[in-house]
C-alpha cells in the first residue's frame, strides 16, 4: 500500500508531503520512500496563519475560514505530491491551531485543514485528526513520532544500545528506546519557535528564521538572559509532556526581556536564543544516558545550533536520521505516512508510554474518497521494525 503523508509543523511554514511504498514480510515493515518535498504555504495564507495563532485571540469566522484555506492549500500539495507519485490513501496532521494543555494535562488539540477537501480533490481515503483519540484517553496527544523512531530504532536496541531520536523542528522532542524498558518521548521546549519569532519580528531581516545560524554565529551570549529563560517551569515537569507555541508564543521572549531589563542587539539575542535551545536538549539528552542520538528537523541545517548541541553532549555519537535511510526534512511526513497505514489496517498508532495514554489506540478519523473504500484488514503480524530505502542512508 502506497501512502502520503502530510504535515505542517509548529514552523508553520509549508506543507511537508511524502509518498511511501510499504509491503510488510512479517514482522519487517518495508517503507520504500517514493517522493517526498515542501510546499510553502502562500504568503496571505502563512501571514493569516501567523495572525491567528496564540496568544493573539480570533473568531469562530476566523476559525472556520482558515480551516478552509489550509484544508484547500493541502489538497493542492497531495495533487501536486500524487502527480509525480500516485497513492492508495493519505494521512494529513493538518495544522496545529491550539494545543490545550493545562499543567501537566492535556485537555485538547486542534488541528485545522479539513481531510474533506484532500479527499474530494484527490478521490482517495484521507484518514486525519490524529491526536484526538489518544487526548481523549489520557494522553498528550503528542509526540506521535515515536511509532516510527521505535521502528527505526529497533536494530540499536536488539544490540543493547540506549538510542534516542531527537526532532529539532519548532519545539524539540525526544524518543528514548533502551533494552528491557518501556519507550519514552516528550517535548523539550522550544527548539527553533522563539529564534524564528525574534528574527521574523526584526525589521530589515531578509528571512523569518535564522538562516545557515548566521545570527547566532555573530552574537554573544546573554547569561543573564539565558539563565532567566532557563528558569521555565515547563522544564522541570515530568514526562509524559507536551507543549507549542501556547506556551512559547510571540511574546515569551519580550516578556522574558521586561524581566531582565535589557534588550541585546539582534545578534546577541538569537545567540542567546540558540544556546537556550542547545542547553535544554543537552541537559534532557545527558540525563537519557544515550549510547547514540539520531536528528532530524529543520534544527539541523543550523550549523551554530549543531555545533553548541554537540559541544555539550562530547562523547555521544550525534548522526542525523538519514543514517537511518530518513532524510532529516521528511521524517514527519514519513511519520504520518507509516500512521495512515497503521490506521487503516487497524493497528494503533500512539505509544502509551510516550504520550501518558491509557493503552493503545487506533488514531483518526477516515473520509473515504469518491474512489471508494476497501479497508485491508488486520495483519496475521504486527510490524515491530521499519526498513526504509529510497532516501539515503
Amino acid at each position: 500500500m502506497r501512502v502520503l503523508g502530510m504535515i505542517s509543523g509548529t514552523s508553520h511554514d509549508g506543507i511537508d508531503v511524502a509518498v511511501v511504498d510499504f509491503t510488510q514480510d512479517g514482522t519487517i515493515l518495508h517503507g520504500r520512500l517514493v517522493h517526498h518535498g515542501s510546499t510553502p504555504y502562500p504568503p496571505r495564507l502563512r501571514d493569516a496563519l501567523v495572525a491567528a495563532l496564540p496568544p493573539r485571540r480570533i473568531t469562530a469566522a476566523d476559525v472556520c475560514a482558515l480551516d478552509t484555506r489550509i484544508g484547500q492549500a493541502f489538497a493542492d500539495a497531495a495533487r501536486d505530491a500524487l502527480a509525480v507519485a500516485p497513492a492508495d490513501a493519505i494521512c494529513s496532521h493538518g495544522q496545529t491551531l491550539y494545543h490545550w494543555v493545562e499543567g501537566a494535562t492535556a485537555l485538547g488539540s486542534l488541528q485545522i485543514g479539513r481531510p474533506a477537501w484532500i479527499a474530494e480533490a484527490t478521490g482517495l481515503p484521507v484518514v486525519g485528526d490524529l491526536r484526538s483519540a489518544d487526548v481523549a484517553a489520557g494522553g498528550q496527544g503528542a509526540p506521535l513520532v515515536p511509532l516510527l523512531d521505535l521502528m527505526l530504532l529497533e536494530p540499536a536496541v536488539a544490540d543493547g544500545l540506549r538510542a534516542g531520536a531527537l526532532n529539532l523542528g519548532g519545539i524539540a522532542n525526544l524518543t528514548v528506546v533502551a533494552p528491557g524498558t518501556d519507550p519514552a518521548a516528550w517535548d523539550i521546549g522550544p527548539a527553533n519557535a522563539l529564534i524564528d519569532a525574534v528574527v521574523a519580528a526584526a525589521p530589515g531581516t531578509p528571512d523569518a528564521y535564522d538562516r545557515d545560524g548566521r545570527l547566532a554565529a555573530s552574537g554573544t551570549v546573554d547569561e543573564v538572559l539565558l539563565d532567566a529563560l532557563l528558569a521555565e517551569p515547563y522544564y522541570a515537569l515530568a514526562p509524559p509532556k507536551s507543549c507549542g507555541k501556547e506556551l512559547f508564543d510571540a511574546t515569551y521572549v519580550e516578556k522574558a526581556l521586561l524581566h531582565v531589563g535589557r534588550r541585546p542587539a539582534l545578534g546577541d539575542l538569537v545567540a542567546t536564543l540558540t544556546a537556550l535551545t542547545a542547553e535544554t536538549v543537552a541537559r534532557t539528552v545527558r540525563r537519557a544516558r544515550l549510547d547514540v542520538l539520531y536528528v532530524s528537523g529543520g534544527g539541523l541545517r543550523n550549523p551554530a545550533l549543531m555545533a553548541a548541541l554537540t559541544d555539550r553532549l562530547a562523547g555521544l555519537p550525534v548522526h542525523p536520521s538519514d543514517a537511518l535511510g530518513v532524510p532529516s526534512d521528511t521524517k514527519e511526513a514519513l511519520a504520518f505516512a507509516l500512521l495512515g497505514w497503521s490506521t487503516l489496517h487497524g493497528l494503533p498508532g500512539n505509544v502509551p508510554g510516550c504520550t501518558g495514554a491509557s493503552g493503545e489506540r487506533v488514531l483518526g478519523h477516515l473520509t473515504p474518497g469518491a474512489r471508494g473504500l476497501t479497508l485491508p484488514g488486520v495483519p496475521s503480524q504486527r510490524p515491530r521494525r521499519l526498513r526504509v530505502t529510497g532516501g539515503g542512508a
